[in-house]
């Protein structure tokens, strides 16, 4: 059998792949045929440094071989490191590492509840068009209910707002309210930065509520808008915000940090995890940091931004089919009046990976190491895609 029957044979279908990676290095991958494609998807923000880059697989090759899994009822040094470089890098906060995204936004959810569960609040205010993972507690989060089908009753405690309609918040609010959960930029609901009174506001509502304040950056963190994390953006700090996806490069890992003054909520026996922390994916995330810290990673991105953004603005006065273009550092939505697929399909021919968001908006998610010419080659094959759409 070939690895595609085997693939149809013994994986489980909740994805429909239809192109077989064998290895990657920078912005490149190459399928078992060897055609070589420019992925501006990043592994879905995860590969923000690269495809193997050389100090991430250094670091994961010598730790391998000294020590992989102790437990967290021991003491490694790795872990302590990487969470002193996130925080402070951040707010200067304390970190439970996880293992993904998911589990990153369930550990905060938890730690919302059991901030409250001593106040009688237990409910969170959530936006529309959010994801915030696949479990069920993330889900019951997530503002996207195409998701939840099926998966139903809904963990209660949710509440859903339009993003960016600080009023529809303030009428949701509640002596159960307990926070207000959002990510600064949607992701899966369509690339849409916020707008900074909004974030602002929401800041200064939680503060006049005595509630907490909690950001997703599963997507926006690590320096994809930017910044390090998206939240800086935007002048303020939150009480507890997630993260994932690029921390480790590819090695899964996942952490959510709260601010000092929450220390004594989640106390031992509270919450745990069997894996996340390892010395292995926290030798992979102090190594991105490394990487951050020596190759100029976050100048780069904006740079590159700044090219998409000036290119595909130029290109929506051009084609009628282009309705919006929105974009924070190298976080890049194209909405289109065309099927998104007929774009993606194209851009699979030519060589090139993009993603989706939301219904009708292409996706550009580029390493934030990409270079000048790999942007111009990016550039140059949507600019032949949207002229051949146009012709047809």
């Amino acid at each position: 059998m070939t690895i595609r029957e085997k693939y149809e044979e013994f994986i489980l279908g909740t994805y429909k792949p239809s192109i077989l990676f064998e290895k990657g290095e920078g912005s490149y991958l190459w399928d078992e045929t060897g055609k070589k494609y420019l992925d501006c998807s990043s592994g879905i923000s995860v590969c923000n440094i690269g495809h193997a880059h050389k100090g991430v697989a250094k670091a994961i090759s010598e730790q391998a071989s000294k020590l992989l899994h102790v437990s967290n009822i021991f003491m490694t040094a790795n872990a302590p490191l990487l969470a002193e470089k996130i925080s402070k890098s951040s707010f200067g906060g304390k970190v439970f590492f996880a293992n993904s995204g998911a589990e990153a936004n369930e550990g905060m959810i938890k730690f919302a509840r059991k901030w409250g569960s001593t106040k009688g609040r237990h409910e969170i205010i959530c936006m529309e068009d959010s994801f915030h993972g696949r479990t069920l507690a993330a889900l019951a989060a997530t503002g996207r209910s195409q998701y939840r089908v099926g998966f139903g009753p809904d963990l209660q405690g949710f509440h859903h707002v339009p993003y960016g309609d600080i009023a529809a918040i303030k009428e949701k609010l509640s002596g159960k309210t307990a926070a207000i959960m959002l990510e600064t930029v949607l992701g899966e609901g369509g690339v849409k930065p916020a707008k900074t009174e909004f974030i602002q506001a929401v800041r200064e509502l939680c503060d006049q509520e005595g509630i907490l304040m909690m950001c997703d950056e599963v997507q926006t963190g690590m320096g994809r808008t930017g910044k390090m994390f998206g939240y800086q953006n935007f002048g303020i700090e939150p009480d507890v915000m997630s993260m994932a996806k690029a921390l480790g490069n590819g090695m899964p890992i996942g952490a959510f940090e709260v601010q000092k003054k929450y220390e004594g909520i989640l106390v031992p026996g509270t919450h745990a995890t069997t894996f996340g922390g390892t010395p292995l994916a926290c030798a992979a995330g102090l190594a991105v940091f490394d990487a951050f810290e020596k190759e100029n990673v976050l100048a780069n991105c904006n740079k590159q931004g700044t090219k998409f953004m000036q290119a595909f603005n130029e290109m929506k006065t051009k084609y009628d089919f282009i309705s919006d273009v929105r974009g924070l550092g190298l976080m890049i939505g194209i909405d289109v009046e065309i099927p998104t697929a007929d774009v993606l399909g194209k851009a699979t021919e030519k060589g090139l990976v993009l993603l989706t968001a939301g219904e009708k908006t292409v996706r550009l998610l580029p390493m934030l190491t990409i270079t000048d010419e790999e942007v111009e080659q990016a550039i140059q094959i949507i600019s032949e895609i949207f002229e051949e759409l146009n012709r047809g």
